[in-house]
């Protein structure tokens, strides 16, 4: 067996990957699994090139999106981010963004490579570009690609959360403390399974202060929470922060809807008096039913899209922002989803971005957006994507307030999906 070394100083274990043939495919799979409990971010091109010759394909690429999806940045290895010397392509227009758009393995014609979407469960997190074997211009194997992009996936996940290189490379601009203290706060933009999907946007991105948003599974109900905080500085995130936690931490303790708005309130009442105040909708799906529990504590009302053709607005007397202390009933309101049909928690920085003549984009087109683009047929994480970009389109590039939607599809009852 040959001893396979691409750390330098460390090692891949003591093997390789076994050659080609038989089995080869389970064992180089296996290889990068072992190899990558001691690699780094940075280290990933190395065990992805050796485990796609190893299967016989020409090599390997990967490529992350960027914080606001806008283009696909090669991951080196190199540099401080991890990608110097590295291509980047952008998203809209292009082979490999089209791979990524639409969670599709794409065929370059003429070079043989193909572009495999590289995902978290269902959240996209690139690209992954697998060359034909040397001397052939026929694509490779697209079970051996959507393998080591499966795998890819895996790995990137594990080494993102501490490599400073990974972050430098998914931005394009600096980040300033509220949006990189909210960013790390936030769950998967897009989770999937078989009773419901929940995807989320927010922008501006690396100015983004005072929204939150939140989901979590527990058994057969879908937790939901979106958060707007009062003002757009550095407070304005705290209390976002502060709020989105105790909402976590009261929500794990098998505490209700109103018991956790209501800790919420005490809890930023207690750190800034009534100098800060949040509002919010807390939401709670019943996978198996399609009931839907919630409460409004002073937000923008929720909207359902049904059928994919028609919006309605659900209603709910508000209890008042959180930090206020108005001391106003909190009442759970229930309404019962149709299977298909499609939950809308946003904020005002969606409705309210304004053009050069003060036009707002509005509820209408907000909504109007959502079902034409359901209609073509695009992934949930894409139609957002476009979605925020319409928005931010709209209002010149740059937003005054924070932008959020978090977005739930519930599928139906288990019998019925």
């Amino acid at each position: 067996m040959t001893r396979v070394d691409v750390f330098g100083a460390g090692r891949l274990g003591d093997r390789g990957p076994a050659a080609e043939g038989d089995g080869a495919l389970g064992r180089a799979l296996s290889w990068m699994l072992e190899a990558s409990h001691t690699a780094t971010f940075e280290q990933l091109p190395d065990l992805l090139e050796v485990a796609a010759r190893a299967v016989g394909a020409g090599g390997a690429r990967l490529f992350v999106a960027d914080l606001q999806q806008e283009v696909l940045r090669e991951v080196t290895g190199a540099g401080a981010d991890g990608g110097q010397g590295g291509l980047e392509t952008r998203i809209e227009g292009t082979l490999p963004g089209r791979a990524y758009q639409l969670i599709e393995m794409t065929v370059s014609a003429g070079e043989g490579s193909c572009w495999t979407p590289v995902l978290d469960g269902t959240e996209r997190l690139g690209v992954l570009r697998v060359d034909p074997p040397p001397g052939s211009a026929d694509p490779p194997d697209p079970d051996i690609a959507r393998a080591l992009a499966s795998m890819t996936g895996l790995l990137l996940i594990s080494k993102r959360s501490i490599s400073d290189s990974h972050a430098r490379l998914t931005r394009t601009g600096p980040m300033g403390v509220s949006a990189e203290l909210q960013w790390t706060l936030m769950p998967p933009r897009t989770f999937s399974n078989d009773g419901v999907t929940i995807s989320a946007v927010m922008e501006p991105a690396y100015h983004m202060a005072g929204d939150a948003f939140d989901y979590a599974i527990a058994g057969d109900t879908a937790h939901l929470a979106v958060f707007d905080a009062m003002g757009h500085d550095t407070s304005a995130g705290l209390t976002a922060s502060l709020a989105m936690a105790t909402c976590r931490s009261h929500r794990r303790a098998g505490e209700g809807l109103v018991e956790t708005s209501d800790a919420v309130e005490q809890a930023l009442t207690e750190q800034f008096g009534h100098s800060r105040y949040a509002t919010g909708i807390f939401a709670d799906l019943d996978l198996t039913t399609g009931a839907l529990s919630w409460i409004n504590r002073g937000h923008l009302l929720p909207v359902i899209i049904r059928g994919g053709r028609w919006a309605t607005t659900l209603n709910c007397p508000p209890a008042g922002p959180m930090g206020v202390d108005l001391k106003l009933p909190t009442q759970v309101c229930v309404d019962q989803l149709e299977p298909g049909d499609r939950l809308l928690l946003f904020t005002d920085g969606i409705t309210e971005a304004r053009d050069a003549q003060g036009a707002l984009f509005g509820q209408e087109r907000f909504t109007d957006f959502l079902i034409r683009h359901h209609a073509d047929g695009l992934p949930v994480a894409e139609t957002l994507r476009r979605l925020i970009h319409a928005v931010l389109e709209h209002h010149d590039g740059r937003l005054d307030d924070d932008a959020t939607v978090l977005f739930c599809e519930w599928h139906g009852k288990p019998a019925e999906r």
